[in-house]
């Protein structure tokens, strides 16, 4: 089988493979936030470089070619570490697209200069503009401003939003300010974890706003499963989007590898395939898998704002080759994705 390069729309290059030097690290999502926070102090720029080549490596052997980076941001205007890094990086790969999106707290973005810092840094690395959202204080304010930046700027946005099981609305604010903007360029919210709890009347009046809006939700199923419904015993809830129900209503679903032996999970790798792989075990995504790898080929890469890529009009450079004679082989990853070599 032949099939375009995978997409990898939601990553943390700047945290990968740090799990080695955390130490005991379990609970749950604000567990994982301080004990990353800490690990900052081993942060330098050999020690970033280092990490993030290796994730980028690993992604390219996995049949990557476009991927984006998350990188957390401070709560100064200043640039961090770790994007002058990354940015070096996404500069001097060949052959591979590297989007830089910066990561803060919404309640942030509500200082409209503060924002706007952001939304140049990102204007200038060519990425989009993200923020997290879990009920922060100023959550309209922050989301209002970002769309006006990002109109301002001519970029995509990128929200980590919900990612908790619980009483969050911050997707339908955003899908609410984008219909209000009428905005046109990309959107991808991922995680969106707390749609789980929402009535079937809730979810449906959520997805049609998002349809209409055209933004993406992405599932990332390895922290996700491992971080969501943190009790006691054996967790019994999926730490999931509803991607069943979004995609019936027109919403487009994507799916991605997210952290990688960090804090917020120890497992994990660089690989879309196996991120769909997970994530159609977890969600009952059933055969035939055909309808599935736009997830991480074509609407991932819509998402990201990049032209869609085909087999019948992509540069030989640009596609991926396997043995597997059928869809269901090429998911299942019982054959590895290499360039195709038509020599």
């Amino acid at each position: 089988m032949v099939v375009p390069a995978l997409t990898d729309p939601h990553c943390h290059l700047d945290k990968c493979h740090t799990i080695g030097r955390l130490g005991a690290v379990a609970g749950d999502l604000h567990t994982a936030i301080a004990a990353q926070v800490r690990d900052k102090k081993h942060w330098t720029a050999e020690d970033v470089r280092t990490r993030a080549l290796r994730g980028l490596t690993e992604a390219q052997n996995a049949g990557v070619g476009a991927l984006r980076s998350h990188v957390d941001w401070g709560d100064g205007s200043e640039r961090p570490l770790a994007w002058d890094v990354l940015r070096e990086i996404a500069q001097e790969a060949e052959d591979f697209t590297l989007q830089l999106s910066p990561l803060t707290g919404i309640d942030r973005m509500a200082d409209m200069a503060f924002t706007d810092a952001l939304a140049q840094a990102a204007a200038q690395a060519d990425g989009a503009l993200g923020a997290f959202v879990q009920n922060h204080e100023g959550m309209q304010q922050g989301i209002n401003a970002m769309f006006a930046a990002a109109q301002t700027f001519g970029l995509p946005l990128d929200f980590h939003v919900d990612e908790g099981l619980g009483d969050y609305n911050g997707l339908e604010m955003i899908a609410d300010a984008a219909l209000a903007a009428r905005f046109e360029h990309p959107i991808l919210c991922g995680h969106a974890c707390s749609l789980m709890d929402r009535d079937p009347d809730s979810v449906k009046r959520i997805a049609d706003k998002l349809a209409r809006a055209g933004i993406a939700v992405c599932a990332l199923p390895t922290t996700n499963l491992y971080l969501q419904d943190r009790q006691e015993g054996t967790p019994d809830r999926r730490g999931l989007t509803r991607l069943r129900e979004l995609r019936a209503a027109g919403v487009s679903v994507l799916t991605g590898s997210d952290n990688v032996a960090d804090a917020f999970c120890p497992l994990g790798q660089f690989d879309p395939m196996a991120a769909l792989h997970l994530t159609a075990l977890a969600a009952h995504l059933d055969p035939p898998m055909a309808q599935w790898l736009p997830m991480i080929t074509t609407d991932a890469r819509r998402a990201m704002g990049l032209p869609a890529m085909h087999v019948e009009d992509t540069p030989l450079a640009d596609l991926r080759m396997n043995d597997a004679t059928d869809c269901e082989s090429l998911v299942a990853q019982r054959h590895p994705l290499h360039r195709a070599d038509f020599s």
